[in-house]
């Protein structure tokens, strides 16, 4: 690590007390990355070396479509030839068939009429969430209800709204406004639903809490519940969204119609895009002033988002997720080492018998598969909708050689 012989808080000397060694020119928001890749296609990443490696991350449930999609890139490439940025103070091409789009999948098909804000990323779509339902229910009526365990994003809202008490320690004190309940327990919700409260905000599934499906009850209580009270029933659709579940998205499983949908991550398939619809009783909340971003929606991103939206449709993406997501299900679970296996479509976490996920995780990367550990017990896999049964054999050959070398290292004081 560098070292500096100046005072916390205050500019460092020359360069000659400054450097005593090699520095990374990139903050240390990150672990220092274990590989670096360079190119991609369909399920399949190759680092520096040349290795190839199957991608069974996505990028976080990003590159839906797989990497390099023809497609994607033939948009993207046109788009930047044409036009790059103008600003929100004009019209550009895309936005109007995206936001169209956007409303008709909600609506699984059939257009709602909602309307659509767009931003950059998936905490940028919470926080004009949040931000609405603000704008929505007034002064006094500012709360945000969110499930513990839930992830909501970076920012200073959406870390307050986020229900990992562990994340708020280095950054109190944290806006106002936000309170937790226990996740899939309708009687403690209502027990905090006093009239400050405006909104409810959810995942249908937990990505970074575990992967933790919730019921279809518990929704359809929640729902019920808001519209007794008067509370927007707000769906954060981040990583679900967009076919990942198995349905063009996660609270479609559970026969509800949310006030408020956030997405991000699959609608670029790695172009920086994210979105925030409302139905337009709830949008119309928003007046011009009100919220803002540079970026949101610009020309390039767009045209992704078109393209993926596009090309989605016409694989029928949800399909594939549930019938790749039964497949790998079956598979993981005829794995010795796997006790377990939950989640929606392909977003699933493997739960493990004893052993260690991230030293699981590092050594599949070793051996060529992208994975993660999602818990301390558990890893994720959230592969490309477009994998296909070889793909599948492919990662559970891997991961299962993994198991068993790692089952093998542990020893009988392993064992659970």
């Amino acid at each position: 690590m560098t070292e500096s012989t100046a005072a916390p808080g205050h500019g460092a000397g020359s360069e000659a007390e400054v450097a005593v060694g090699p520095r990374s020119p990139l903050m240390p928001t990150y672990n220092p990355p274990a590989v670096e890749f360079l190119r991609g296609e369909g399920p399949y990443l190759w680092d520096g070396d040349g290795k190839r490696h199957l991608d069974f991350l996505s990028g976080l449930a990003v590159t839906s479509l797989g990497h390099a999609h023809p497609a994607i890139a033939a948009a993207v490439s046109a788009q930047a030839s044409r036009l790059l940025h103008v600003s929100n103070l004009y019209g550009t091409e895309h936005n109007g068939p995206v936001a169209i789009a956007i409303d008709r999948l909600v609506g699984d098909g059939v257009p709602v009429g909602g309307q659509v804000f767009f931003c950059n990323s998936g905490a940028e779509a919470n926080e004009a969430a949040i931000k609405l339902a603000r704008r929505y229910g007034g002064p006094g009526r500012h709360v945000v209800v969110c499930a513990f365990q839930s992830f909501h994003g970076r920012t200073l809202a959406t870390l307050a709204a986020t229900g990992q008490p562990q994340k708020w320690d280095a950054f109190q004190p944290l806006p106002e406004g936000f309170r937790h309940v226990i996740w899939d327990d309708l009687g403690e919700l209502e027990k905090n639903l006093d009239e400050t409260v405006g909104a409810v905000f959810l995942e249908p599934v937990q990505g970074e809490g575990g992967v933790n499906p919730a019921s279809a009850e518990y929704f359809q209580g929640v729902e019920a519940l808001c519209r007794e009270r008067g509370i927007l029933f707000m769906v954060d659709e981040v990583q679900t969204g967009l076919g990942r579940t198995g349905r063009w998205f996660g609270f479609q499983h559970f026969g509800v119609s949310p006030d408020v949908v956030a997405m991000a991550k699959a609608l670029g398939n790695g172009m920086p895009i994210g979105a925030c619809w409302a139905k337009p009783e709830v949008a119309s909340a928003f007046q011009p002033g009100d919220h803002a971003t540079t970026y949101g929606g610009q020309p390039l991103a767009a045209s992704a988002a078109r393209a993926v939206l596009e090309t989605m449709e016409a694989i029928d993406a949800p399909a594939r997720a549930r019938e790749a997501g039964e497949q790998l299900t079956a598979a993981l679970l005829a794995l010795p080492d796997v006790v377990g296996v939950r989640g929606l479509g392909l977003l699933l976490a493997a739960e493990l018998d004893g052993l260690d996920a991230r030293s699981v995780a590092a050594r599949c990367l070793a051996d060529g598969l992208v994975v993660n550990g999602v818990t301390p017990t558990a890893i994720r896999l959230a592969p490309p909708l477009i994998i296909e049964p070889a793909h599948i054999a492919e990662a559970v050959a891997i991961l299962g050689s993994v198991l068993a070398d790692e089952r093998a290292a542990a020893g009988p004081e392993g064992a659970s």
